[in-house]
């Protein structure tokens, strides 16, 4: 990471969807920016209110990565700090490695904040652990091939075969299609789906399936962007215990014994 004191840029995960689950880190950040660039197509409005009332804002939605590079350059001649918005985390799909390669180009300062993923939050919409005790102990993150191809290997159907949990984005234009590599990879028709539409947004919307009936539903929810599409046998998982929390589990913290779980358990009623 280049060290130029004239100048930064902070690469800014806004979360989901809703203002308040930016992290109090970004928050900071875009209060203390110059110029506060985001995307309207992805990003709340309600985000610009943390920035100053000083702020200069931009809007990216119709800007290729030349004209953000040139707010970069901007803020390097004249040492300005930039606020870039990313929606979820800026690590996922949020294509910043382009974004930092340019920053490094001109020596300019850069740091990444992350921020609360898509998946998570359409996790918590439907109210369930995507890691299951002897269920499901893995999360694959993929997308569906489109215009941007997959890397050998890395296919739907491949991933498929673990039957783990799998969280898909930028995939609901091609519901059946997806549906149907799903399948052919090894997920049983009965395996539990949810399609989370604009998780944590107002206009939220929730469907849960079948996998077998995944194109249908998607369909049925008419949308074909900006839903997150979980699958695995750990959706409806119920009656697993955690390791965890065993009281005959011993680990650096507590001593496990199945004696003391009344003494506990009595103790903490009691206060």
């Amino acid at each position: 990471m280049a060290n130029n004191p004239a100048g930064k840029v902070w690469f800014i995960g806004a979360g989901p969807g809703a203002a308040d689950l930016i992290t109090v880190r970004g928050a900071k950040a875009i209060s203390e920016a110059d110029i506060v660039v985001w995307a309207r197509s992805l990003v709340s409005e309600e985000i610009l209110g943390y920035a100053s009332p000083d702020a200069e804002v931009v809007e990216s939605t119709d800007i290729p990565l030349e004209g953000t590079a040139a707010v970069y350059r901007r803020a390097a001649r004249e040492g300005l700090t930039v606020a870039r918005i990313h929606s979820g985390d800026p690590a996922i799909f949020g294509a910043i490695m382009e974004q930092i390669e340019r920053c490094e180009d001109l020596e300019l300062d850069w740091e990444v904040v992350p921020g609360v993923s898509s998946f998570s939050a359409a996790a918590a919409a439907i109210g369930r652990e995507l890691t299951i005790p002897e269920v499901s102990q893995s999360i694959i993150l993929t997308r569906r091939a489109s215009r941007t191809p997959m890397p050998r290997g890395q296919e739907i159907e491949r991933f498929a075969a673990h039957g783990t949990t799998m969280a898909i984005f930028l995939s609901a234009a091609r519901p059946r299609e997806l549906q149907e590599e799903l399948l052919s990879g090894g997920y049983p028709p009965h395996t539990p789906c949810a399609v989370v539409y604009r998780a944590t947004w107002p206009d939220q919307k929730i469907s849960r399936c079948r996998l077998e009936g995944l194109g249908d539903a998607i369909r049925e929810m008419g949308v074909n962007r900006q839903a997150m599409i979980l699958i695995g046998p750990g959706l409806d998982a119920y009656g697993r215990r955690s390791r965890l929390y065993d009281p005959e589990f011993s680990h650096m913290f507590r001593r496990g014994s199945s004696e003391s779980i009344r003494d506990i358990t009595e103790g903490i009623e009691a206060r």
